[in-house]
């Protein structure tokens, strides 16, 4: 049984007791594999935390140069990539390239398909999350479009920083669908911080990067934890300094139809999405780009 499977009604999920704040219904360290930890996939905690459907925690060590991610499709998501150290050299069938440093934003919107590279530069270490989030059926075939946000475009508010949506006054210029907010957050040490999402946003989740959290149970650092589905606020206290990222949402309401890059909402519009996807890698093929 995968985690998934295991989260509606099962009482000996690893639950916290709600009577002191949002009870916390399944944690986990994901999968690692070199420098990527899988925390969520679209077969396994996407269908429970959409439209959130896929995160990755990636650590890259300098001077390994081109390692990274190739030149690879997507169609039917947006990927969102937040750089937390070091640098990444991105590229994308849009006709956009360039280098984003520590505290950039990377979205891509692929709709109806899009190739795309991002790989670390320089001799630091370079760490982010990419965050899929599922579109809804009026852009999951639209035309794709890329926003790459320097540190200082991502607007604050206290301690965190609107990478999706809005948190009091901070406002992310990124054109997401609506009903989603997705914070980049950073503690010090004994700091408190509640967080009241949305009217709507039953979907919650966090995973911290680096501390830990007391969040109606301690969330350590690597780990992801999913909060029960309710719009009741979540209360917390970090332990050490602390840095995460945290999701809320209104639950997307469609189905999860896979290919092997790409989440649509039907098989058809999954096949309008391959096929464009194969269009532009025989262009890339014929350019030499790719193998």
């Amino acid at each position: 049984m995968t985690a998934a499977q295991a989260l509606p009604g099962n009482p000996n999920l690893d639950r916290a007791s709600s009577a002191g704040g949002r009870a916390i219904v399944h944690r986990t360290h994901g999968n690692t594999h070199g420098p990527i930890t899988r925390l969520v996939s679209p077969s396994d905690l996407g269908e429970f935390l959409k439209p959130f459907i896929f995160l990755d925690l990636n650590s890259f060590s300098p001077g390994l140069g081109s390692q990274g991610f190739a030149m690879h499709p997507h169609s039917g998501i947006a990927t969102l990539t937040f750089v937390m150290t070091g640098n990444l050299r991105y590229e994308d069938t849009t006709g956009k390239k360039g280098v984003l440093p520590a505290g950039g934003v990377e979205w891509m919107r692929s709709g109806n398909g899009v190739w795309h590279i991002g790989a670390p530069v320089g001799d630091l270490q370079m760490s982010g999350f990419q965050l899929w989030v599922a579109l809804p059926p009026s852009e999951e075939n639209a035309h794709a479009e890329s926003l790459y946000l320097a540190p200082s475009d991502v607007p604050h508010e206290g301690p965190a920083r609107a990478l999706l949506g809005s948190y009091g006054k901070a406002h992310s210029p990124i054109p997401a669908p609506s009903g989603m907010n997705y914070l980049a957050v950073r503690l010090k040490d004994g700091e408190r911080w509640r967080y009241t999402p949305p009217a709507g946003h039953t979907v919650a989740w966090l995973a911290v990067s680096a501390g830990r959290l007391d969040v109606n149970g301690m969330v350590g650092t690597g780990e992801l934890a999913v909060f029960e589905e309710s719009e009741q606020a979540i209360d917390f206290v970090a332990h050490g300094d602390t840095s995460f990222v945290l999701g809320s949402a209104v639950k997307h309401p469609h189905d999860l139809v896979m290919g092997y890059y790409s989440v649509h909402t039907s098989k058809t519009a999954l096949a309008l999405g391959e096929a464009e996807i194969q269009r532009i890698g025989a262009e890339l093929r014929r350019d030499k780009r790719i193998g």
